[in-house]
């Protein structure tokens, strides 16, 4: 039976794989008093103990505005973290699988991001985030790296919970309209990554697995605003009460914060479709199917 090292399984992506991965074999999920990634040097003696055959690493500091002031913290849990873990899978021949983000990128690119294009982080913790894309890339172990975007769920903290509590308390939202991506459920990233694995821990059997990089996010793609108007139309279809008569569109000008984002965030799935035959739903069905998980219906 294969075993599974889960970190972040209280996470949004986490919590997803802790049920996702269930058919593939045995889950070993500590808890991060027990595991914690604040503390690299740590890790490596509890991946020898638990003996896994995969890794899959779903935790990470991700408050990108709090990392700018932080930045050495970030650094520890998205790159010195990873380091440690993957030096311990190649001990263990374990295949690592970790997760990074859109914010690798500046977004000044015209069209979609590949993964071969130039990274060019804007903020300390897109920074943060390169830095263990490279550690695991350098660690001579086999690892799977997915790069994924706009991270939502109907649990945790994130822009569509945020979205329908502001809903429910004002009349009007005015949310920015000049950033791009794809709303990615944590939900889709789990069953893919399940679909991946199924796949790439039968060419590790046979001796032809290549270690690499991959964009996995929704299809399709839509701004802050559309989103949030498409979160805000859909609960009023379901019948869900809402305060919020207007979502206005505003820039990234008008709506400083400390980290800069990207303005594209558009990430291409040809990879993923190529190797795994995977071609992602699109954001607004995942939005639709998350949504009624929130609502209970």
């Amino acid at each position: 039976m294969t075993t599974f090292l889960l970190t972040g399984a209280t996470g949004q992506i986490g919590w997803e794989l802790a049920r996702a991965l269930l058919p593939l074999g045995r889950i070993v999920a500590p808890p991060r008093g027990r595991f914690d990634l604040a503390q690299p040097q740590t890790l490596g003696a509890l991946v020898d103990a638990a003996k896994p055959d995969v890794i899959v690493n779903a935790a990470a500091y991700t408050a990108v505005d709090k990392a700018e002031e932080e930045e050495g913290l970030a650094r520890t849990i998205n790159a010195d973290a990873p380091a440690e873990l993957a030096a311990a899978a190649r001990r263990a021949n374990a295949l690592l699988v970790h997760y990074s983000t859109d914010y690798v990128f500046d977004g000044r690119k015209p069209g979609v991001y590949a993964e071969h294009d130039a990274t060019r982080p804007v903020s300390a913790y897109g920074r943060s985030k390169l830095a263990g894309e490279e550690a695991v890339r350098a660690s001579g172990a086999d690892y799977l790296t997915f790069r994924t975007s706009w991270i939502y769920a109907a649990r945790g903290k994130n822009f569509f919970r945020t979205i329908l509590r502001l809903a429910g308390e004002r009349e009007e939202l005015r949310i920015v309209a000049d950033q791009f991506g794809a709303p990615t459920w944590a939900r889709l990233v789990a069953e893919g990554t399940c679909l991946a694995l199924q796949q790439d821990l039968a060419r590790r059997r046979d001796g032809c697995f290549e270690s690499g990089t991959f964009h996995l996010t929704a299809a399709g793609e839509t701004s802050w605003h559309g989103f949030a108007q498409a979160v805000v139309s859909a609960a009023r279809e379901r019948g869900h009460t809402l305060k919020c008569r207007a979502v206005a569109q505003i820039t990234t000008a008008e709506y400083p914060l400390p980290a800069a984002r990207p303005a594209n965030s558009r990430l291409s799935g040809a990879e993923l479709a190529r190797r795994y035959g995977l071609r992602m739903p699109a954001w607004d069905l995942c939005m639709e199917l998350c949504l009624a998980d929130f609502l209970g219906s």
